[in-house]
């Protein structure tokens, strides 16, 4: 016999508990807890609803990372957990091992086992500590309201079946149970049904939240109020949001702009807000004057992609104090041909103590605005990583941005596009001039931080997926394709 092969003495009970789940069910009460997680996630993963729901009503250890087995949506699966916790909270008297206090649905962990083994480690080493804290011994009469159900919820054009569930599940259950949306993506949902969904939330949970609605002041004059309360909100992303910037603020509807102003008043309460992106977000200078006047606290990422910034924009950004401690800035396909550089030139001086990530692709660019921002890049000495693709640079102008690079000695990724003097003028690169200038260009970085150049190569890269001329130990990338 192979000794390797030899079933433990924990892996032969749960083949018998799983051959006689009436036996399994009626011992629950007295099986060891450390047999429960190695049982649970074999009941769950061969579908024994009935065994599974007995399995949650009497879970017991503080925390159940059910999302960590639900890789896919499963809507048998998740109404046996509910009517677990179902069966858990009609019970008068509390069940001598009752400690469930967070069911977690979200599939954010790596391995169910392991997740459990550091959860049964702290129940029986920790007693005191916040709410909060999972593996906090409570008392029997406070557990039935203190119980949570944590997700992240992404509601796209309309409410999937699981989705349903567990909504009409919690609203039914209010009193007793917090549901607690963590992340939250709503994609034009109809306004209706996004007014029942944000009213079985407590708001102030919601960290991570992206809005794409195609019914934007209606929207917009809702949730206003909704997003005040999201006193927890680190990650803000709008995406797709239109309000048309070319009509004249003042001819809009009086309702239309109340909406607007109510809502984008609302960042003055975002007091953790670090991450602020607009993605495809069309907004009049005015409301994007509003909009950063109403930030509170100093962002670390601002993303501005797809957008449209006048001169008047930049100049907002520039005068912003809650950028001026930014570590990444991403200006990706924002046009900057037609405006004059002043103002991204301080924004550049006003963060060149924190940026680390320096994001201006596809944005159009000409000698002359690189030339006037060179001064105020030469001073980001905590960048790691820039991008210059997709800007229509000299090798003149490219060698003075090199040489501005090549002081920087935390750069680990720099992408730089072909020169103008490298492509045809149908647009289309000429290899054999560009394999003439990267070696000149790559000098100036190499010279000036002795770094021993390997090897270059032509291929795929993989971090643009564009063909180009990459640099595998300097992190270098020229793309020309």
């Amino acid at each position: 016999m192979n000794i390797k092969n030899t079933p433990t003495l924990q892996q032969l009970v749960v083949q018998t508990l799983l051959s006689n789940q009436a036996l399994a069910t009626s011992t629950l009460e007295s099986m060891p807890t450390n047999f429960f997680p190695s049982l649970f996630k074999v009941v769950f993963d061969g579908r024994h609803m009935g065994l599974l729901k007995a399995m949650v009503a009497a879970w017991p250890f503080s925390f159940l990372p059910v999302g960590a087995l639900m890789k896919t949506p499963d809507v048998e699966a998740l109404q046996a957990v509910l009517d677990g916790l179902d069966l858990l909270l009609s019970q008068k008297v509390r069940p001598r091992r009752w400690n469930l206090q967070v069911l977690d649905l979200r599939n954010v962990h790596q391995d169910f086992l392991n997740i459990l083994t550091g959860i049964q480690e702290r129940v029986h080493s920790t007693e005191t500590g916040s709410e909060e804290q999972v593996g906090r011994a409570l008392p029997r009469y406070a557990l039935r309201w203190r119980l949570k159900v944590v997700t992240d919820l992404n509601f796209r054009f309309h409410l999937k079946e699981h989705q349903t569930c567990l909504l009409q599940w919690a609203q039914q259950r209010k009193g007793s149970v917090r549901l607690c949306c963590l992340k939250m993506t709503i994609c034009a949902l109809p306004v209706e049904i996004i007014r029942e969904v944000l009213d079985i939330f407590q708001p102030h949970y919601i960290e991570e939240l992206e809005l794409f609605t195609n019914q934007v002041l209606p929207f917009l004059g809702h949730f206003a109020s909704c997003l005040g309360r999201m006193r927890n909100l680190h990650k803000f992303y709008l995406t797709q949001i239109y309000v048309d910037t070319h009509r004249v603020v003042n001819t809009l509807k009086d309702t239309e702009e109340k909406c607007m102003i109510r809502f984008l008043s609302q960042f003055s309460k975002l007091k953790c807000l670090q991450h602020f992106s607009m993605n495809g977000v069309y907004f009049s200078s005015d409301h994007m004057k509003q909009l950063f006047r109403c930030l509170k606290t100093p962002l670390e990422l601002l993303c501005i992609t797809l957008c449209q910034l006048s001169q008047s924009d930049l100049k907002y950004l520039s005068q912003c104090q809650r950028l001026c401690h930014l570590k990444h800035l991403i200006l990706n396909g924002v046009e900057l041909s037609k405006v004059r550089p002043t103002h991204l030139r301080v924004l550049l001086e006003n963060v060149a103590d924190t940026l680390q990530i320096l994001d201006l692709m596809n944005c159009g660019m000409k000698d002359s605005q690189l030339s006037a921002l060179l001064p105020a890049l030469s001073q980001c000495s905590q960048l790691i990583g820039v991008c210059f693709y997709e800007n229509d640079f000299s090798v003149a102008v490219l060698k003075d941005l090199l040489q501005s690079m090549a002081n920087l000695s935390k750069l680990i990724l720099e992408l730089y596009p072909a020169p103008l003097e490298c492509y045809d003028p149908q647009g289309y690169i000429l290899v054999e001039k560009f394999n003439q200038v990267c070696p000149e260009l790559r000098g100036i970085l190499t010279a000036q931080r002795q770094t021993n150049v390997v090897a270059i190569a032509t291929r795929i890269c993989g971090e643009c997926h564009r063909r180009c001329i990459y640099e595998t130990e300097s992190r270098l990338c020229w793309c020309w394709q």
